[in-house]
């Protein structure tokens, strides 16, 4: 819904839509709705959101070949470990511009970019390489961590490990890998 039809049905037709607006603003940074900017529409993300159960699995560094490892899922399993761990995150959903997920803790300041599971192997070598050239360019506060997030399979794996540590250390860039437990292996 628009902000005007949430004004509408919530506060009456025709009341001023500040409230709403901010109101949706601040679920939107929470990650629990998603909001697109032109026009403005505020919805629910298509997942669910993960059980305590789900969450307390331990992690598994196996995919199975039907989950739903597109990058919106992978943002939301993120966002609910992130918000667990006490992170205060900000999430561009669907398409919005920017970067995927920005967290912050105290001082700490985090930097995420997520692909999905992509449907070939040549498209998971363009995704792999398109991740990093996006979070390469937003690297610009060397106080702040970088990483790039991806589905647990054994592909990014090794494109991960062909990557120069070196390229890894001098950009404090590391790898989450996601599986369907929604608890992030690091890299």
């Amino acid at each position: 819904m628009t902000d005007r039809e949430l004004t509408d049905k919530l506060k009456g037709h025709g009341s001023a839509q500040q409230d709403v607006n901010q109101a949706c603003r601040l679920l939107r940074d929470r990650g629990v709705i998603m909001r697109s900017d032109r026009p403005i529409y505020n919805s629910l993300p298509a997942i669910r959101p993960l059980s305590t159960e789900e969450i307390a699995v331990p992690p598994s560094s196996k995919v199975t070949k039907d989950a739903d490892f597109s990058e919106e899922t992978l943002k939301q399993m993120l966002n609910a470990w992130l918000i667990k761990e006490g992170w205060e995150t900000r999430v561009a959903w669907g398409y919005t511009h920017g970067v995927d997920i920005e967290a912050r803790r105290g001082f700490k300041h985090w930097f995420i970019e997520v692909k999905g599971k992509g449907s070939r192997d040549a498209m998971r070598v363009n995704y792999f390489l398109g991740i990093l050239g996006e979070i390469l360019q937003r690297m610009d506060d060397p106080n702040a961590q970088y990483s790039i997030a991806l589905p647990d399979m054994q592909q990014y794996r090794r494109l991960w490990q062909r990557l120069p540590q070196r390229v890894k250390q001098n950009n404090s860039l590391s790898l989450i890998l996601l599986s369907e437990t929604g608890i992030p292996c690091f890299l």
